[in-house]
């Protein structure tokens, strides 16, 4: 049986695009010209990521980082 992990993405807008990184995954980011391009690409990367550090016998980590958005009026 597979398990599942759930790892939080930034997205970041940019002049031409976006960026996007996973804070519990260091070096694995990825571009898109649009938020959903790059939505595929940071899939892609999480995936190739994930199992490159399964192939060297790196334990993946467990997710730790959590998000969420805060209001203020000034």
């Amino acid at each position: 049986m597979k398990k599942f992990k759930k790892y939080l993405v930034i997205f970041e807008k940019t002049k031409t695009g976006y960026s996007c990184y996973v804070p519990d995954l260091p070096g694995c980011v990825a571009t898109g010209k649009s938020k959903e391009m790059a939505e595929e690409n940071i899939a892609s990367a999480i995936q190739f990521h994930l199992e490159g550090m399964k192939e060297e016998g790196i334990k993946v980590p467990t997710p730790k980082t959590e998000s969420e958005l805060m209001f203020f009026t000034f």
